[in-house]
């Protein structure tokens, strides 16, 4: 009888629960929303919990196309773009995926590599384009991604030479990439 319930058990596990896929395929084996989660949990510089919602998801792009300048090793680009509860800023969230990994301050672009923003219509993010990235981050680690933000503001203010992001802004940008790179890694 024991033997019988361990060959079960086995068999259990095997069927039931599949083995997580590996840290490189999980872009490719994991749904949209458990890569880009429709909510992603922060804190403003004030200490208050906020939430930044999703927006959309944008097709998967070349690197040249999403990053500027592409990144060195990158296979492909996922992209989605995000706005706090307030609908007051907006990020776009990259995903480059690497052939393998680049570790931090290896030889690569001269210029630190920014992803392009992808405005959806109807919502907060609907006049999110180039001209409206005030700030933005970047996390490289030891897996084959590179997550990089790009932030601004929801009503489409343009960014001028000198203007400043607010704290919030900046922290926006920061703790998205760091919760999706967490998310994707751990």
């Amino acid at each position: 009888m024991f033997q019988l319930s361990l060959l079960l058990l086995a068999l259990l596990s095997v069927f039931c629960c599949p083995a997580a896929p590996p840290v490189p395929e999980r872009w490719r084996a994991w749904p949209v929303t458990r890569v880009f989660p429709y909510a992603v949990p922060g804190t403003s510089p004030s200490g208050a919990q906020v939430t930044y919602l999703l927006a959309g998801v944008a097709p998967e792009a070349s690197c040249a196309a999403a990053f500027q300048p592409a990144l060195p090793a990158c296979v492909t680009a996922l992209r989605a773009t995000y706005a706090d509860s307030t609908a007051t800023y907006v990020a776009t969230a990259g995903i480059a995926v690497l052939a393998r990994p680049v570790p931090p301050g290896a030889a690569g672009p001269l210029r630190v590599p920014a992803v392009r923003p992808v405005a959806f219509p109807g919502g907060p993010a609907e006049r999110f384009g180039e001209r409206q990235c005030f700030t933005g981050t970047l996390i490289a680690s030891h897996a084959p991604y590179v997550i990089a933000t790009t932030a601004g503001y929801a009503d489409g203010r343009s960014f001028r030479p000198g203007d400043q992001a607010v704290p919030r802004l900046g922290g926006f940008a920061r703790q998205l990439a760091t919760e999706l790179h967490r998310g994707l890694t751990g």
